[in-house]
């Protein structure tokens, strides 16, 4: 599978793929739709600080870099995915905007400050997002501003407690769905 950034700084710019099938990328449509429909609603990546979560090669977040994001916190656990991961960060020499941790999301501690864009897309199927969100929403890497999208099989129906639906679409075999916390 061939993977490129679509806009932004560093558009056209190939990415490697994890070497095996225990990682799935998000395919290039997925991302384009995903992208659009964030566009819509941030108007601009411009300064955001983002996280990339079960991140694969970093396709996310590198294409939210590409776009002006200021930060990006990429978690993964798979080997061969970290070092796809690695060496992409380091082909797009973005070493100073990246913090890459070898770890399980849920691994994560308490935040020094809230996320403005969260970006998951867990094994189909495992239930996985929904952990991570309900722990990082009580480690505060989440707040009233934060955007979250969840990538999730087509059939997966997302219903989360504390978190209300923005916008969701299927696309392929895949469901993007958007997210924000719900008013307390």
């Amino acid at each position: 599978m061939s993977l490129r950034i679509i806009a932004g700084q560093w558009r056209g710019r190939k990415l490697a793929a994890p070497e095996g099938d225990t990682t799935r990328p998000t395919a290039d449509r997925t991302r384009e739709t995903l992208f659009s429909m964030l566009a819509s609603r941030l108007g601009s990546f411009e300064g955001l600080a983002v996280a990339d979560l079960f991140a694969g090669s970093g396709a996310l977040g590198l294409e939210a870099l590409s776009r002006g994001a200021a930060s990006c916190l990429f978690v993964e656990q798979d080997p061969p995915a970290i070092r796809a991961l690695r060496t992409n960060v380091a082909n797009l020499r973005a070493q100073g905007q990246c913090d890459v941790r070898a770890a399980s999301v849920l691994a994560l501690g308490p935040a020094k400050a809230p996320l403005d864009l969260v970006l998951l897309d867990p094994p189909y199927r495992s239930g996985a997002g929904a952990v991570a969100l309900d722990k990082l929403r009580r480690l505060g890497w989440l707040a009233e501003g934060s955007w979250i999208s969840l990538e999730t099989a087509a059939d997966e129906e997302v219903r989360l407690k504390g978190f209300t639906v923005d916008a969701d679409r299927k696309v392929g075999k895949a469901r993007v769905t958007l997210l924000r916390l719900a008013a307390e």
